[in-house]
């Protein structure tokens, strides 16, 4: 009687040291919330930085009206190059990094965290998510990235089609909307981005975590079959055997 009545106190210990750091939070989750901000800006400036001069030749050839094929983009790329330097093919990038390098940490950051939470709605925590599941957090993390840099995106395209003489910088820009047009002006044209962020964000990151479950499948070792007859041998565990419930053990309830 006296061992049971051990064995409960101390099972009870335990469920409550297995319990107790999950609902209170963790250095951990702020660490990974870091993490995933510094990952996604560093992973948004390096793909942006990468292809800016197809970018700035596809805008060259939307505000031109030069009909556009490979041959023209790599000739104008080239003419670019012979008549401006090398990094005039990266002109404007600068500026493009001041929406990128926020939309992407944000986008990521949040993708992880809707992750968690729908994982916990729907008892995934830990696992892959369904596919809806995987599909409504890329689109939720889409949606919360653009709300909070939308105005970014507004002031990237002013400072790209307006004269130099017209705003001095990304600052200027802000204000001189926020005096003559008002607040509402940073976030004309919110809808329509939002509607195509949606299908976007959350095919992108649904196609992502899809293909890297399959991955991650394809990579599990297997367990080596053993042959027939073979008997296992003793310092191998039982997998069918339970501490507490052998010949003898007394049930605490």
């Amino acid at each position: 009687m006296g061992n049971g009545v051990k064995e409960g106190a101390v099972r009870l210990r335990e469920d409550a040291d297995t319990v107790l750091p999950s609902s209170v939070p963790s250095k951990t989750d702020h660490r990974q919330v870091l993490s995933s901000l510094f990952s996604g800006a560093l992973a948004g400036a390096l793909a942006k930085t990468a292809v800016a001069p197809l970018d700035r030749t596809k805008i060259i050839f939307q505000v031109s009206s030069k009909r556009f094929s490979a041959k023209e983009a790599f000739r104008l790329l080239y003419y670019t190059y012979l008549h401006e330097g090398f990094f005039s093919l990266w002109r404007g990038n600068s500026a493009t990094m001041v929406r990128v390098v926020p939309y992407a940490a944000i986008q990521f950051s949040a993708h992880e965290e809707y992750k968690r939470i729908l994982g916990r709605y729907y008892g995934f925590r830990g696992e892959a998510l369904p596919p809806w599941p995987r599909l409504l957090a890329g689109a939720l993390a889409g949606i919360t990235a653009a709300s909070l840099t939308y105005p970014l995106d507004l002031v990237r395209a002013r400072m790209a089609v307006t004269p130099k003489e017209m705003y001095s910088n990304i600052f200027h820009v802000f204000i001189r909307i926020s005096r003559e047009e008002g607040l509402r002006t940073l976030y004309h044209g919110f809808t329509p981005t939002v509607l195509g962020v949606i299908p976007y964000a959350g095919l992108s990151f649904f196609t992502y975590e899809t293909l890297k479950s399959l991955h991650r499948g394809g990579m599990t070792p297997q367990p080596p079959e053993s042959s027939a007859g073979e008997q296992p041998s003793p310092s191998d565990p039982d997998p069918d055997f339970m501490p507490g419930w052998g010949p003898g053990a007394s049930f605490t309830p």
